[in-house]
């Protein structure tokens, strides 16, 4: 189910689209949540393919190999935990939680952007530009930052359309929509660059290891996304029950523009 063609890591933008497509109709046929952070994943991408043929990187040969690495990391991961065999810990919190009922449509956003950037992205920036040359794709770095904020009101306006009750949140947690929301876009995008200069700078031997730490990081962050506080908790289920238990049709409402 996991959209992968022929097991071949992307090599393209393009083909990152193609394969994410892939995800969707699957989950859309098999009626899985998986599809969720898909169709969010794939509206980032073609905003980086158009913004990388508008000129807005420095580098835009260079920035669609970081997308295209960056976006094999999440192919492979969902491949692997659907084949059952070894993946990243943060990533497997995120697929499991698709197949309960309890979270609700932020939660699993949450969970898959931060697998995605505290564990994948550093990794990704760190191997388009090891060494000493990272310094030469942190201005790139940051407009990809740029571009996520960008898009957090367009994210907000799609996911109004199908939790009508996700104002709740506001009035709960000190905002917890907003806290957990800001968590991911922003703490998670200075932890990023912080794991690329250092994974950067490792030789080879002890990659494995600096790596198995971040995936434990991101695995502790993503708890208290799938389990928050008591009283937050509650307001979450509240925020569930109104929320379509239709899988097609929240695909069809994140998708739309």
């Amino acid at each position: 189910m996991s959209g992968r063609k022929g097991n071949m890591p992307a090599t393209t933008i393009d083909a990152v689209l193609s394969q994410l497509d892939g995800i969707i109709e699957r989950a859309r046929r098999d009626r899985s949540r998986v599809g969720y952070f898909a169709v969010l994943y794939r509206a980032v991408t073609a905003r980086v393919k158009h913004d990388i043929a508008a000129g807005r990187f420095q580098d835009g040969a260079r920035m669609e190999r970081l997308d295209v690495i960056f976006a094999n990391r999440y192919l492979d991961a969902l491949e692997a935990y659907h084949a059952q065999r070894p993946t990243s810990r943060c990533w497997r919190v995120a697929f499991a939680a698709t197949a309960r009922w309890p979270p609700l449509l932020l939660q699993h956003l949450l969970l898959g952007m931060n697998a995605h950037i505290n564990l994948d992205l550093g990794i990704a920036a760190a191997e388009v530009c090891p060494g000493t040359s990272l310094p030469q794709i942190e201005r790139d770095f940051g407009e990809i930052n740029r571009l996520l904020a960008e898009m957090i009101d367009d994210v907000q306006r799609r996911l109004a359309r199908i939790s009508p009750w996700m104002w709740l949140l506001d009035h709960v947690g000190q905002r917890a929509d907003e806290a957990l929301c800001g968590f991911c876009l922003s703490a998670a995008r200075e932890v990023a660059w912080g794991a690329a200069l250092r994974l950067a700078s490792l030789p080879p031997d002890r990659l494995t290891a600096d790596i198995e730490r971040l995936d434990g990081i991101a695995t502790a962050l993503a708890r208290p996304i799938e389990t928050p506080g008591p009283l937050v908790r509650a307001a979450l289920l509240a925020v569930r029950a109104r929320e379509p238990n239709d899988v097609a049709r929240v695909l069809d409402a994140l998708a739309r523009p």
